[in-house]
């Protein structure tokens, strides 16, 4: 299994894994119907920030390594992977038919004899799903799933040193994929398709409970007129059940948030822990903002700025950031909204923003930002201008 095609290959999650493949020999191709991005990975260029992967594409691409817009090398190829992911709808509810109709594009171009694999975060039953129109189009379903279990920006690295996942409809399907995921993964932790599909939901949605507490004891402490990362600081000083215990923050991104509502729509939305996490979190927003009015009084005419738009630190990702949640808060205020991020392009420069906002939320604490003396009003949930 030498040939490896990545479809949606040109994003997040299909990047790192190709150049991981690459670099142990593998011959990968990345197929994405992005042109921008396509036309980026075949000039060595990275569409987004993610460590480790510039050396690696420069040393790969156009030799073990090619992007393409061009559906049909699909045929030629030992290994199909899918990068799929479910999305939920405005109701948060899984849009299984998002990825069933990818797969469904695709059939016409797969041959019983490749393996597919299932790579992003699916609702529990889609591989079961996925197994049953291979075996109506092809007569046979060689099929796994290996879920990818990176942290955004942190990918390559992450898959060389964390174990991975590997399920398989059959003993074929797994031993295959088992195999391939040796040559990148220093271990292979084998289960059934539906504990895969379940440890990825309950993996996201942990995290997001983590959060959630954080910033309800944040929102309960600071509400009072208290520091809480004093406390949480005495918490945590050489007491070990504490030592994992999380900041506050925005909680945010494309997958924490949404994993917990599959996970909750899997359990006939009785995932009561789930919903209040998602109160909390989304909540916190409003707590921000109602803090710098506690400073600085009607903000109706004031110039705020937001420093950070990315959903995560010293990244340039702003799928789903709270920070947009802020800034449409604050224009509900009838202010003027400023925004600043040295990852985003076309926000304001940080001197500029400075000079001109009256007041600041630290939307997300990049490094540039964390030794900032900042002179002016501040709400900041990270604990970074203490």
């Amino acid at each position: 299994m030498n040939k490896v095609c990545i479809i949606g290959g040109c994003g997040h999650v299909g990047i790192p894994l190709g150049l991981a493949f690459a670099s142990k020999g593998k011959d990968v191709t990345l197929v994405d119907v992005n042109p921008r991005a396509v036309e980026a990975i075949s000039a060595g260029r990275l569409p987004f920030k993610e460590e480790g992967a510039d050396a690696l594409l420069k040393a790969h691409v156009g030799k073990n390594l090619h992007a393409t817009s061009d559906v049909s090398v699909v045929k030629k190829q030992d290994v199909v992977v899918f990068v799929t992911g479910t999305p939920v709808d405005e109701h948060l509810n899984p849009k299984i038919h998002d990825v069933v109709k990818v797969l469904d594009a695709y059939l016409p171009l797969l041959n019983k004899r490749q393996l597919v694999i299932l790579r992003s975060t699916i609702f529990p039953g889609v591989t079961r799903i996925v197994e049953e129109r291979l075996k109506a189009k092809l007569g046979a379903a060689n099929l796994a799933f290996c879920p990818e279990r990176i942290v955004q920006g942190k990918g390559i690295e992450e898959i060389f040193n964390l174990p991975q996942l590997v399920s398989g409809v059959n003993k074929k399907a797994e031993n295959a994929a088992a195999a391939l995921f040796a040559s990148i993964a220093p271990k292979i932790i084998r289960i059934k398709p539906e504990e895969a599909e379940l440890a990825k939901l309950m993996t996201n949605a942990w995290r997001y409970l983590e959060f959630a507490i954080a910033n309800q004891f944040y929102m309960m402490v600071e509400k009072q007129g208290l520091d809480f990362y004093r406390i949480l600081e005495a918490m945590k000083d050489d007491y070990p059940r504490a030592k994992h215990f999380a900041r506050a923050g925005l909680a945010a991104g494309p997958c924490l948030f949404k994993d917990t509502m599959q996970l909750s729509a899997f359990h006939s939305n009785e995932f009561f822990l789930g919903h209040s996490a998602m109160l909390v979190n989304e909540g916190l927003p409003n707590f921000l903002v109602s803090q710098l009015e506690a400073k600085m009084g009607s903000l109706k005419g004031k110039t705020i700025g937001i420093m950070g738009l990315a959903f995560k630190a010293d990244n340039d990702d702003i799928r789903e950031s709270l920070s947009f949640k802020v800034k449409k808060l604050l224009e509900m205020k009838m202010a003027e909204v400023l925004v600043t991020d040295e990852f985003v392009s076309g926000t304001m420069p940080l001197k500029k923003f400075m000079k001109e906002a009256d007041g600041v939320i630290l939307g997300v604490p990049h490094s540039a930002y964390r030794k900032l003396k900042v002179k002016k009003p501040f709400v900041d949930c990270w604990g970074c201008w203490r």
